[in-house]
């Protein structure tokens, strides 16, 4: 298969006029077929990942009724007599240490069709680690090899072994996840210290958050070669504040950029690029548009996939609408509706649904809708979970990052 006449962003730095050529799951130099499919006018972007989001968080609106707050381990109590948090329940209140049963994977499938709208085909689930089933159950890839912390000061409250413990368990091959140092009080910033003392800070820890961390911490964290998952919205929403964004920038660290889960964050991750440029208007597209596909494919050390439109890599590709002619500053314009494709792995995921004649497809696998007058399609069907809410509720409930 190939895409012909479009706009080819193959990283942060070069993008030009181009084709892409899918063999099976794979970018490659030559279509194995005679399809050819004309994308004049059209965007190419390797698709996003996010590094940091609690799927089976993403209810609505946000649930925060005393922020802001001096650290977010007062918000986690907060949060659960929130009225969002309490209507969920009617839903899903099973343990989180467990999610294949009693509708988590359904809770935590709406998270992945809020990302999959906003052109993410691979995201960071931060949860205690669950079951293969459940990894298995969803059309993008939720991270499944990692393990984690909750907080320093909360350690794992929600379920998983002891820090250190977990730490141990990665070998030093796949991403060590934890909030750290998420307020702006002496609790907060007592975080760094003990992360040092139990040996979590290495250079596969990932840091969620980090916004009491000073200069010197910092540069300890640049120094390891670790990275930070930043979510700016969610900070300044529960806080008032966000990490030493100066600070990260003049060192270089690898700094992503996250949702968060909808209880504290962005609606999704092309609202959050939205959220941050217009927040720090110093940070250039091109730099926004690395937090969410090399400096997190990095990040979470990815197998096959690096971020960018390679050969020889995963084909996942987000094609979109061109709005604007820098196609970094692009992106930040589009929204659900301005997505033309979306790949993982060369298959489709989300779109227009004329592109579906190019693929073999059977119709009992996807969802079919109108918007803004265009047919669309969906893997999966999000509509069930929609009406399983609604059955258990007793009234529908709508879901800001939903498109119907």
């Amino acid at each position: 298969m190939e895409f012909s006449n479009l706009l080819v962003v193959k990283n942060w730095k070069n993008n030009g006029l181009g084709k892409i050529c899918l063999t099976d799951a794979l970018i490659s130099e030559k279509s194995d077929d005679n399809i050819i499919i004309d994308c004049k006018g059209l965007i190419a972007y390797p698709s996003l990942i996010n590094i940091h989001d609690h799927l089976v968080g993403n209810w609505i609106p946000k649930g925060a009724p005393n922020r802001p707050y001096k650290n977010t381990s007062i918000w986690v109590e907060d949060m659960k007599k929130s009225e969002s948090v309490l209507e969920r329940s009617n839903f899903w209140k099973s343990s989180i240490d467990d999610l294949t049963k009693n509708n988590g994977i359904a809770m935590a499938m709406l998270g992945v069709y809020k990302n999959i709208f906003s052109g993410v085909t691979i995201v960071q689930d931060h949860i205690p680690n669950q079951k293969n089933a459940y990894y298995k159950a969803f059309p993008i890839k939720v991270i499944s090899d990692y393990r984690q912390g909750h907080s320093i000061t909360l350690k794992n409250w929600w379920g998983g072994g002891e820090l250190e413990e977990e730490m141990k368990m990665t070998k030093g091959k796949i991403p060590f996840i934890i909030h750290l140092s998420e307020g702006i009080d002496e609790v907060a910033k007592s975080e760094f210290s003990e992360l040092e003392k139990l040996g979590l800070l290495k250079n596969n820890s990932i840091l969620v958050h980090c916004t009491a961390l000073t200069k010197t911490e910092l540069k300890k964290v640049n120094d390891i070669g670790a990275s930070i998952a930043w979510c700016p919205n969610s900070n300044i929403f529960l806080l008032d504040t966000t990490l030493d964004f100066k600070t990260v920038f003049d060192l270089n660290i690898n700094l992503c950029i996250g949702t968060d889960s909808t209880l504290s964050g962005s609606i999704n991750i092309l609202k959050e690029l939205i959220y941050t440029k217009q927040t720090f208007t110093q940070i250039p597209f091109s730099m926004l548009f690395k937090m969410v596909t090399e400096n997190p494919a990095k990040a979470l050390i990815l197998d096959n996939y690096n971020g960018r439109i390679e050969i020889n890599r995963d084909a996942n590709l987000l094609i979109t609408k061109k709005l604007k002619e820098n196609p970094y500053e692009n992106l930040l314009n589009i929204d659900t509706p301005d997505i033309e494709l979306l790949l993982y792995r060369g298959k489709p995921i989300f779109g227009k649904a004329d592109f579906l004649k190019y693929f073999t497809w059977n119709p009992k696998d996807f969802y079919l809708f109108e918007l803004n007058s265009q047919k669309m399609f969906v893997i999966g069907h999000p509509e069930d979970i929609l009406n399983k809410i609604e059955k258990k509720l007793g009234y529908k409930k709508h879901f800001d990052y939903l498109p119907f």
